[in-house]
C-alpha cells in the first residue's frame, strides 16, 4: 500500500475524535460559568482528567496492526477530514497526560490561576487535539494559530520576569514568521492541485497523490520546513526560546511549547510523505544544521547560571538528535525520533515542573544562589534528576531506546560521523544537567538570602513530583507497547524512502 493509497479502515460509531476536540471547549465555558477560581480549577480538572480517560479507552480500542487511518471522520462542511493512526494516538495520549499535570503544577501557585487563564489551558488543549487528528492542511494552520496565541496570552498573564515585553516580542515575532512561512507552503500545495485538476483541496491525501513540479518542490519543502523548524525549535531557528524561558513561565506555556513537540509532528504528518523527494534531496543539508545545534546549543548551556537559560538551551541540543533521526529516513530512526519526541515531552516537563517548584521554594534560578536543595526538597530533586537522565537516555528511562534506534539508523545511513557526534553532543548534554543538578541540589548553600528558609513540599507537589518518576520509570522499562503503536502506522511512510540513498 503506497501512502497515496491509504484511507481509513475504521469508523466508528461513537465520533471519538470529535469528542476529544469538544470536551476541553465544553469545559473552558463551564469554567467560565463559574463564579470563583477554585471552583473553576475543580471543573477543569474533571475536564482533563475526563480527556485523559477519553485518550485512554482510544488506545485500548486502536488496532496496533492497522496501517490505515482509524476512527475516521468526515463532513463536506468546512472540509472536516479527522483520522488518527498510531503517531496521532501518541501525541493524543502526551497531551492529555501533561495538561492534566500543568492543571495539578498549577494547584502550587500562592495565586492559583484565573477562571479566564484556566479557559485558556483548556482551550490550547482543544488545539492541540484538532492538530493531531486533522488531516486538513487549513485546520492544522489554523489550530496552530489558535493554539499560540493563547500561549502567548498565558506567557504574558503568568510571567515572572520584568522584562516580559522583550520575551513576547520575540515568540510573538518568531511564531508570526513560521506561520506565515507555513501559510505560504500551504497556499502552494493548494495551487498545484487545483492547476493540476481545477479544484482547490488541502487534504492530506488528495495532495498526496499529486506530485509538486520539480522548479518548486524545493520552496514549498523550506516553507513547511522553516515553518515547524521554529517550533521544535531548530539551531538556528531557536531564538526565542532562551528569552520566553527566562522571562515567561517558568512551566506552565513552556510545556505547552516544548513539551509537546507540534513540529515533530507535523514534519511527519504532513511534509515527509507530500516532500519525499525533496526531503531526501536537503536531507544531508538538514543534518549538517542538526548535528551543529546540538554543540552550539550544548555549549551555551554549559555557560548559563540562571536555570532556565539551562534547559532552554538542552532542548535546544536534543531537537537536533530527533531532526537526525527522521532525516535518517529509516524506519527505526522515525519510529525512535517520535519515541524521543515523547520521552522529552514527558522528560522535559519534568525538569520545567521541578524548577518552578525550585524557584517557588529557594526564591531564584541563579545556580551560583542554589545549593543544598535537597535535604529539604529531596523528591524534587530526585524527579529532576531521573528527568535529566531520561534526557540524556539512560537505560530504564524511555530515551535510551528511542536514542539506540536514531544512532544506529543514522549509522545505517551515514556511517559513523553523524552518530559519534550525536553521541558525544548527548554526553554533553549528560553533563550540563549533571551540572545543574549538582549545583542546585548538592553543593553547599549558595549566596541566597538567608532569611529565606527553604520550606519542604507540599503534597500536591510530591504527588506531582512521584508521577513524573512513575510515568518516566513505565515508560522506560516497557517500551514495546508504544514502539508497537507507531510501528505499523510508519511503514508506509517508510515505504516512501526505501529506494533513497
Amino acid at each position: 500500500m503506497t501512502y497515496a493509497e491509504i484511507h481509513w479502515s475504521l469508523q466508528s460509531v461513537f465520533p471519538v475524535l470529535s469528542a476529544l476536540q469538544w470536551l476541553p471547549l465544553a469545559m473552558m465555558l463551564l469554567v467560565m460559568a463559574q463564579r470563583s477560581s477554585r471552583a473553576g480549577m475543580r471543573v477543569a480538572l474533571a475536564g482533563s482528567l475526563g480527556e485523559l480517560l477519553l485518550a485512554a479507552w482510544l488506545y485500548l480500542q486502536f488496532d496496533v496492526r492497522q496501517s490505515s487511518m482509524q476512527f475516521a471522520e468526515f463532513s463536506h462542511f468546512l472540509s472536516y477530514h479527522a483520522a488518527v493512526d498510531g503517531m496521532g494516538l501518541l501525541f493524543i495520549l502526551l497531551t492529555a497526560l501533561l495538561l492534566l499535570m500543568v492543571l495539578v503544577y498549577s494547584l502550587t501557585f500562592g495565586h492559583p490561576l484565573r477562571r479566564r487563564e484556566l479557559a485558556a489551558v483548556l482551550a490550547v488543549q482543544s488545539a492541540l487535539i484538532v492538530q493531531f487528528t486533522t488531516l486538513n492542511l487549513l485546520w492544522f494552520l489554523l489550530a496552530s494559530g489558535i493554539q499560540l496565541a493563547l500561549v502567548g496570552y498565558l506567557l504574558r498573564q503568568r510571567s515572572t520576569s520584568p522584562q516580559t515585553d522583550l520575551a513576547l516580542s520575540r515568540y510573538f515575532q518568531f511564531m508570526a514568521v513560521g506561520l506565515l512561512l507555513l501559510s505560504l507552503g500551504i497556499v502552494m500545495l493548494g495551487w498545484n492541485h487545483a492547476h493540476s485538476l481545477g479544484v482547490w483541496q488541502f487534504d492530506l491525501f488528495d495532495l498526496a497523490r499529486l506530485k509538486l513540479p520539480a522548479e518548486v518542490r524545493s520552496t514549498v519543502f523550506f516553507l513547511l520546513f522553516y515553518g515547524l523548524a521554529i517550533r521544535i525549535p531548530l539551531f538556528p531557528l531557536h531564538g526565542w526560546l532562551p528569552l520566553v524561558a527566562e522571562h515567561g513561565t517558568v512551566a506552565v506555556a513552556g510545556v505547552m511549547l516544548i513539551g509537546i513537540k507540534v513540529g515533530i509532528y507535523g514534519l511527519v504528518r504532513f511534509v515527509f510523505p507530500l516532500l519525499p523527494d525533496a526531503v531526501a534531496q536537503w536531507q544531508v543539508y538538514v543534518m549538517a544544521f542538526a548535528t551543529a545545534g546540538i554543540f552550539y546549543a550544548a555549549l551555551l548551556a554549559l555557560l548559563q547560571r540562571n536555570l532556565r537559560r539551562l534547559l532552554a538551551f538542552a532542548v535546544i541540543s536534543h531537537s537536533g538528535i530527533m531532526i537526525i533521526g527522521l532525516f535518517s529516513l529509516e524506519h527505526a530512526a522515525f519510529q525512535g525520533s517520535l519515541l524521543l519526541a515523547v520521552n522529552y515531552g514527558i522528560a522535559g516537563a519534568g525538569l520545567l515542573f521541578m524548577t518552578g517548584m525550585v524557584n517557588r521554594h529557594a526564591g531564584t534560578l541563579l545556580l551560583d544562589r542554589l545549593g543544598g536543595l535537597f535535604d529539604r526538597l529531596p523528591l524534587v530533586g530526585i524527579t529532576f534528576l531521573v528527568a535529566g537522565l531520561s534526557i540524556a537516555g539512560m537505560p530504564g528511562t524511555p530515551g535510551f531506546d528511542a536514542a539506540h534506534l536514531v544512532l544506529e539508523a543514522a549509522i545505517m545511513r551515514f556511517g559513523a560521523l553523524p552518530s559519534i557526534a550525536a553521541s558525544l553532543g548527548n554526553v554533553i548534554a549528560a553533563g550540563f544537567l549533571l551540572f545543574a543538578f549538582q549545583k542546585a541540589f548538592l553543593s553547599s548553600a549558595g549566596d541566597r538570602d538567608p532569611e529565606r528558609a527553604v520550606r519542604p513540599a507540599t503534597m500536591t507537589e510530591r504527588l506531582l513530583a512521584l508521577s513524573l518518576v512513575a510515568v518516566l520509570l513505565m515508560t522506560g522499562f516497557y517500551s514495546q507497547p508504544w514502539m508497537r503503536l507507531v510501528d505499523a502506522s510508519l511503514q508506509p511512510l517508510s515505504a516512501l524512502f526505501d529506494g533513497h540513498e
